[in-house]
């Protein structure tokens, strides 16, 4: 790292120490976090399903590679994603449910 632009230094408490942004508004612990929230959602991953700014929940199931190479089959053939198709089916389930 001799040749990187900016230097970790200690840790500081936001709510102790006053730290301001190029607009001059305080950075707290609870904005900091917030910014880097919505610096995430921004960077990582696709567009969230529970709204602006927000990490839509992740469901994970192991399934037998069968019906893994189905979905996926099923999912081309309609033009979506294994993960549209998986969503639609849940909530299908759980309205009949």
């Amino acid at each position: 790292m001799a040749n990187s632009k900016y230097v970790l230094g200690k840790d500081i408490d936001l709510d102790k120490e006053v730290i301001r942004d190029s607009t001059g508004k305080r950075i707290t612990s609870k904005r900091a976090e917030k910014i880097a929230e919505e610096f995430i959602a921004q960077v990582v991953g696709r567009p969230s399903l529970t709204g602006p700014s927000r990490v839509s929940p992740e469901i994970k199931a192991r399934v037998p590679e069968k019906l893994k190479k189905a979905l996926e089959k099923e999912a081309k053939r309609q033009g979506q994603t294994p993960s549209a198709l998986i969503r639609q089916a849940l909530k299908e389930f759980l309205d009949t449910a």
